[in-house]
Protein backbone atom coordinates (compact mmCIF):
# COMPACT_ATOMS: atom_id res chain seq x y z
CA UNK A 1 0.00 0.00 0.00
CA UNK A 2 1.05 3.60 -0.58
CA UNK A 3 1.83 5.52 2.52
CA UNK A 4 0.04 8.31 2.00
CA UNK A 5 0.63 9.95 5.22
CA UNK A 6 3.29 12.08 4.00
CA UNK A 7 3.02 14.44 0.59
CA UNK A 8 5.50 13.29 -1.46
CA UNK A 9 8.42 16.11 -1.72
CA UNK A 10 7.56 16.20 -5.78
CA UNK A 11 4.25 17.33 -5.29
CA UNK A 12 3.04 21.56 -4.96
CA UNK A 13 2.37 22.62 -1.22
CA UNK A 14 -1.20 24.38 -0.78
CA UNK A 15 1.21 27.66 -1.13
CA UNK A 16 2.44 26.70 -4.59
CA UNK A 17 -0.91 25.84 -5.74
CA UNK A 18 -2.30 29.55 -5.13
CA UNK A 19 0.43 30.97 -6.59
CA UNK A 20 0.08 29.34 -9.27
CA UNK A 21 -1.49 31.16 -12.36
CA UNK A 22 -4.88 31.04 -14.13
CA UNK A 23 -3.34 29.68 -17.27
CA UNK A 24 -1.85 26.33 -15.63
CA UNK A 25 -5.13 25.55 -14.05
CA UNK A 26 -5.62 21.70 -13.60
CA UNK A 27 -2.50 20.77 -14.45
CA UNK A 28 -0.54 17.80 -14.08
CA UNK A 29 0.88 19.04 -10.71
CA UNK A 30 -2.50 20.42 -9.60
CA UNK A 31 -3.88 17.13 -10.53
CA UNK A 32 -1.40 14.96 -8.77
CA UNK A 33 -1.75 16.96 -5.63
CA UNK A 34 -5.95 16.41 -5.28
CA UNK A 35 -5.38 13.09 -6.39
CA UNK A 36 -3.12 12.13 -3.48
CA UNK A 37 -5.27 14.67 -1.04
CA UNK A 38 -8.39 12.44 -2.27
CA UNK A 39 -7.02 9.31 -1.83
CA UNK A 40 -5.05 10.70 1.84
CA UNK A 41 -9.37 11.10 3.08
CA UNK A 42 -10.13 7.76 1.31
CA UNK A 43 -7.62 5.88 3.57
CA UNK A 44 -8.57 8.11 6.68
CA UNK A 45 -12.14 6.98 6.15
CA UNK A 46 -11.04 3.28 5.02
CA UNK A 47 -9.34 2.89 8.30
CA UNK A 48 -11.91 4.07 10.75
CA UNK A 49 -14.18 2.10 9.12
CA UNK A 50 -12.45 -1.10 10.18
CA UNK A 51 -12.05 0.77 13.18
CA UNK A 52 -15.99 1.00 13.61
CA UNK A 53 -16.26 -2.88 12.97
CA UNK A 54 -13.60 -3.70 15.62
CA UNK A 55 -15.22 -2.30 17.90
CA UNK A 56 -19.12 -3.18 16.88
CA UNK A 57 -17.21 -6.81 17.53
CA UNK A 58 -15.88 -5.88 20.68
CA UNK A 59 -18.77 -4.07 22.21
CA UNK A 60 -20.75 -7.29 21.16
CA UNK A 61 -20.61 -9.28 24.40
CA UNK A 62 -23.35 -9.47 26.87
CA UNK A 63 -23.35 -6.49 29.41
CA UNK A 64 -25.82 -7.58 31.98
CA UNK A 65 -26.93 -4.11 33.21
CA UNK A 66 -29.47 -2.70 30.74
CA UNK A 67 -28.74 0.78 31.35
CA UNK A 68 -24.75 0.08 29.99
CA UNK A 69 -26.40 -2.00 27.62
CA UNK A 70 -28.55 0.92 26.36
CA UNK A 71 -25.54 2.89 26.50
CA UNK A 72 -23.41 1.01 24.57
CA UNK A 73 -26.02 0.73 21.62
CA UNK A 74 -27.22 4.36 21.66
CA UNK A 75 -22.80 5.03 21.03
CA UNK A 76 -22.78 2.16 18.41
CA UNK A 77 -26.27 3.66 16.98
CA UNK A 78 -24.48 6.96 16.59
CA UNK A 79 -21.27 5.69 15.35
CA UNK A 80 -23.04 3.71 12.48
CA UNK A 81 -24.90 7.14 11.38
CA UNK A 82 -21.53 9.03 11.36
CA UNK A 83 -19.82 5.85 9.31
CA UNK A 84 -22.44 6.34 7.36
CA UNK A 85 -22.05 9.93 6.04
CA UNK A 86 -18.22 8.94 5.63
CA UNK A 87 -19.65 5.86 3.31
CA UNK A 88 -21.57 8.54 1.24
CA UNK A 89 -17.91 11.06 1.16
CA UNK A 90 -16.09 7.88 -0.16
CA UNK A 91 -18.51 7.99 -2.95
CA UNK A 92 -17.59 11.78 -3.38
CA UNK A 93 -14.23 10.95 -3.24
CA UNK A 94 -14.28 7.90 -5.85
CA UNK A 95 -16.33 10.45 -7.96
CA UNK A 96 -13.53 13.02 -8.02
CA UNK A 97 -11.00 9.92 -8.62
CA UNK A 98 -12.36 9.50 -11.88
CA UNK A 99 -13.23 12.82 -12.61
CA UNK A 100 -9.29 13.37 -12.43
CA UNK A 101 -8.74 10.71 -14.53
CA UNK A 102 -11.23 11.85 -16.97
CA UNK A 103 -10.06 15.29 -17.32
CA UNK A 104 -13.09 16.86 -15.78
CA UNK A 105 -12.25 17.51 -12.00
CA UNK A 106 -12.08 21.04 -10.91
CA UNK A 107 -14.39 22.29 -13.39
CA UNK A 108 -18.01 23.05 -12.51
CA UNK A 109 -20.68 20.41 -13.63
CA UNK A 110 -22.80 22.87 -14.46
CA UNK A 111 -20.90 25.49 -16.53
CA UNK A 112 -18.32 24.56 -16.93
CA UNK A 113 -16.20 26.77 -15.56
CA UNK A 114 -13.14 26.54 -13.24
CA UNK A 115 -14.26 25.80 -10.05
CA UNK A 116 -11.17 27.21 -8.19
CA UNK A 117 -7.98 26.10 -6.17
CA UNK A 118 -9.59 27.47 -2.90
CA UNK A 119 -12.78 25.87 -3.30
CA UNK A 120 -11.21 22.42 -4.16
CA UNK A 121 -8.78 23.12 -0.73
CA UNK A 122 -11.71 23.64 1.70
CA UNK A 123 -13.97 21.35 -0.33
CA UNK A 124 -11.87 18.23 -2.61
CA UNK A 125 -14.92 16.88 -3.94
CA UNK A 126 -16.61 20.00 -4.98
CA UNK A 127 -18.46 19.65 -8.63
CA UNK A 128 -20.09 22.75 -8.61
CA UNK A 129 -18.25 26.30 -8.44
CA UNK A 130 -19.36 28.44 -5.47
CA UNK A 131 -21.73 30.42 -7.63
CA UNK A 132 -23.42 27.47 -9.05
CA UNK A 133 -23.50 25.86 -5.63
CA UNK A 134 -25.16 29.34 -4.19
CA UNK A 135 -28.04 28.90 -7.01
CA UNK A 136 -28.89 25.39 -5.90
CA UNK A 137 -29.29 26.69 -2.63
CA UNK A 138 -31.28 29.38 -3.28
CA UNK A 139 -33.45 27.31 -5.07
CA UNK A 140 -33.84 24.21 -2.48
CA UNK A 141 -34.88 27.06 -0.16
CA UNK A 142 -37.66 28.52 -2.59
CA UNK A 143 -38.89 24.51 -2.92
CA UNK A 144 -38.68 23.92 0.81
CA UNK A 145 -40.40 27.37 1.74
Amino acid sequence: MIDLSKKPADLPTVEELLAMPESEYMNERQLAFFRWLLLQEKQRLLEKAAETTANLAEENINTPDWTDRATIEEEQALELRVRDRERKLMKKIDEALKRIEEGTYGYCEETGEPIGIPRLLARPTATLSIEAQERHERLEKLRAG
